[in-house]
């Protein structure tokens, strides 16, 4: 892809991030409490509009995403009917697991992978951390306040906390907390899952909002399974790349 070699930070944005948003404007839609009421095929829509937008993905990105998209997905199949369907934790609008939910799962991992590698954007690393901080910040806040959402700001919490000491990692998964807020606010938007007032709708201690706003701590589950199988599945490579790493910051 050229979002990654592209020198405008704009443009990079827009391929990686901007399309993902707009796919999840446009896509959701068709599983969505209006879209239903014209149509009785619309979780099909967009069971169908996801499988053509993730192989057309899956085509151009190189063999290495492929592998992790691949593995996110299955994991994603894992995770979705463990938390939704026995735990709980949220449900679908037919109370199902939708099979566009698992590849989503996959584009939304490399929209962020590509941003956050994008070499433009790697230059305002540092500024896009602090921004992204904020709004995070600001943006759980004001779920706390007006949503009583507890649940949320929690993880939340968790999440600023254990990124202190994940410097290298910290742009990707504080991109990921924005798109995932993204995603689940257009989702419960449009009626295609919902959460209960309470966490896993059973600790009344743990009051939860209409999507929680720390949300992504769970996809962040996801995003280290799928790099802990790579890791495994390909030692020797993640070993050299490690070294040179460390030869790197050692020359510096």
């Amino acid at each position: 892809m050229s979002v990654l070699a592209t020198k405008s930070p704009f443009k990079a944005t827009i391929f990686s991030l901007g399309a993902l948003y707009f796919f999840l404007l446009t896509g959701l839609f068709l599983d969505s409490i209006y879209f239903s009421k014209i149509t009785e095929f619309a979780q099909e829509s967009a069971i169908v509009g996801m499988l053509i937008v993730s192989t057309i993905i899956f085509i151009r990105v190189n063999k290495r995403t492929k592998e992790q998209m691949i593995t996110a997905i299955l994991i994603a199949i894992i995770g979705e009917y463990l938390f939704s369907i026995v735990l709980g934790m949220y449900r679908y609008r037919l109370e199902n697991i939708p099979h566009y939910v698992p590849p989503g799962h996959a584009l939304v991992y490399v929209a962020v992978l590509y941003f956050s590698k994008a070499a433009s954007i790697i230059k305002q690393k540092k500024s896009l951390e602090i921004y992204l901080t904020i709004a995070i910040v600001v943006y759980s806040l004001f779920f706390l306040i007006l949503k009583s959402d507890v649940f949320g700001f929690i993880m939340t919490a968790a999440i600023l906390l254990l990124l202190r000491k994940k410097p290298r990692e910290r742009l990707f998964y504080l991109t990921m907390y924005i798109t995932v807020a993204v995603l689940e606010i257009v989702g419960t938007s449009y009626g295609c899952w919902w959460w209960p007032a309470t966490a896993w709708n059973t600790f009344s201690f743990l009051p939860s909002a209409n999507p929680p706003s720390g949300i992504s701590f769970f996809y962040f589950g996801l995003d280290l399974g799928s790099l802990w199988l790579y890791k495994k599945r390909h030692t020797m490579a993640w070993n050299r790349m490690k070294l040179i790493r460390h030869l790197k910051t050692n020359k510096k």
